[in-house]
């Protein structure tokens, strides 16, 4: 069973307890109320830091066990972050210290803990993060474990308690509403794409979507037959495969003015991708349990703006698939008719993220005229090629749209880079039988299938995000450990805060 944590906030007069943590600056310079903390242990902090070579660097970590004067079991002096030319550290670097100082925390199977955030630099936003980063880092997925190793719950208690002493509680129980709400959404995301495929397939996944309208989210399930109805012919194709039916979730939040054009996500729900007939190779097609990344990226993203009640209209559109090889399945050699009449001549049933987002994306634009549009999908293994599992490749009709989602991805950390679209990339989709085929091969790959995407956009500004590399399986960093990542909800809802709010 997974340990409680607890995150409030008290005042600076707050008494220390348990493990109590202080920060200092450059040249080991104390706030306030650390400094009194400090001083009643008797112990000088200069010779103490000159013995360890702590010079108060991001990362670094004093500690003193059972200081006297203090009724503490540590007490520990961290580094801050720093930022550049005077100016305060960005917010993203405050959500890594706190994530760093939950590795620590729980390595040393504490129940209780004290962070005294006294200072300038300790803002309500800025200890909003902190308070983030310590949720997403504690964060396990364990659910189905039923042997653990013994040290793994040796002396770990039940609930880990964590106050965030602060100068205004008021206000930053307030920014840390926001800042948990988006750690909520993140943690939703990696849950759905760390569940297995026989536990979450896509009826199932439209059951997770149909519970966010307990948080006030019109939620709307398109199921088969509706979608038949509807023209869904590329989407439908991929199921054909597949016993399990596919799903569309629409979700709404209305948080905005009263007729309002939304911004609309769409995400790529393939809940376990085999290739169908062009079948995947052996290895490693266990991870294909994740390739429906894009689409609880875009659940996390309405969880955590309505849970944070975001004053913006949102909608999401999310196509529930599961590509299977059997004698229904779709084949090489087909063509399909998209539900905006397009034909797609199918070369590579392997190519089916991108048919499920063609209708998507379609049925976003045509139902609710979306001010723009934006599509999350873990689409090409090509983008991992060109960009690794740092930054997610970000593909677009309009600068401005681009330009917004380049500046929230370096916000929020979930980093994005532009690549190039045009004619000569266009080309390689043509075909000899149908208005289109469904891939373009391997050199320029996920180029070419965001050209196949916006084939499907019409005059509306569009962004495309490949996160084949971010959505799962990415090295551990400062915030997460965990298999899925739950890339794209703080990007999406920095996006949101920064331009769509009224």
């Amino acid at each position: 069973m997974s340990q409680e944590l607890l995150l409030t906030t008290a005042e600076l007069a707050a008494a220390p307890e348990g493990v109590t943590i202080l920060f200092c600056g450059p040249e080991l310079a104390l706030g306030q109320t650390a400094t009194a903390h400090w001083s009643r242990t008797g112990q000088a902090l200069d010779r103490l830091a000159a013995a360890i070579r702590f010079a108060g660097k991001p990362g670094q970590l004093l500690e003193l066990i059972a200081p006297a004067g203090l009724d503490v079991d540590r007490l520990w002096i961290s580094g801050a972050p720093a930022g550049s030319d005077g100016a305060a550290p960005p917010l993203a670097a405050r959500r890594e210290q706190g994530g760093a100082l939950m590795a620590r925390i729980m390595a040393s199977r504490t129940e209780k803990v004290v962070i005294v955030c006294d200072g300038a630099d300790h803002t309500p936003e800025a200890v909003a993060e902190l308070a983030a980063g310590l949720k997403l880092k504690h964060y396990r997925f364990d659910r189905y474990k039923t042997r653990r190793k013994p040290e793994d719950d040796a002396a770990e208690p039940d609930t880990l308690a964590i106050t965030l002493v602060v100068a205004d509680p008021k206000a930053t129980d307030k920014a840390m509403k926001r800042a948990l709400a988006v750690a909520e959404g993140v943690v939703f995301a990696r849950d759905l794409v760390n569940t297995p495929p026989n536990i979450l397939g896509p009826e199932e996944l439209a059951d997770a979507a149909t519970d966010l309208a307990g948080l006030g989210v019109d939620v709307d399930i398109l199921d088969h037959a509706r979608m038949e109805k509807l023209g869904m012919g590329a989407l439908l194709a991929v199921a054909r495969g597949s016993a399990r039916p596919a799903r569309m979730a629409v979700l709404s939040w209305n948080g905005g003015k009263t007729g309002e054009a939304p911004l609309a996500l769409v995400g790529k729900g393939v809940v376990f991708d085999t290739g169908g007939i062009s079948i995947k190779p052996a290895a490693s097609m266990e991870d294909m349990k994740g390739d429906m990344g894009g689409a609880a990226a875009v659940l996390g993203t309405i969880k955590a703006l309505a849970l944070r009640k975001a004053k913006a209209n949102v909608v999401g559109i999310c196509g529930f698939v599961e590509n299977m090889p059997d004698g229904n399945a779709y084949r090489p050699g087909d063509i399909v008719t998209s539900m905006s009449g397009q034909t797609i001549e199918i070369v590579n049933t392997d190519a089916e993220g991108r048919l499920v987002l063609a209708d998507a994306l379609w049925y976003a634009q045509d139902r609710f005229k979306p001010s723009a549009v934006i599509d999350l999908a873990t689409l090409t293994g090509a983008i991992l090629v060109a960009l690794g599992q740092d930054h997610a490749g970000l593909f677009s009709n309009d600068d401005a749209l681009a330009g917004r989602l380049a500046e929230a991805g370096a916000a929020s950390g979930d980093k994005l880079w532009r690549l190039p679209m045009g004619p000569a990339y266009d080309k390689l989709i043509e075909s000899r039988f149908a208005d289109m085929k469904n891939s373009g091969g391997r050199f320029g790959g996920s180029i070419s299938a965001a050209q196949f995407l916006k084939r499907f956009i019409t005059d509306t500004p569009w962004a495309h995000l490949d996160i084949a590399g971010t959505a799962f399986g990415s090295p551990a960093g400062e915030i997460n450990s965990s298999w899925g990542t739950g890339f794209g909800v703080a990007l999406l809802d920095r996006l949101v805060r920064d331009h769509y709010e009224g």
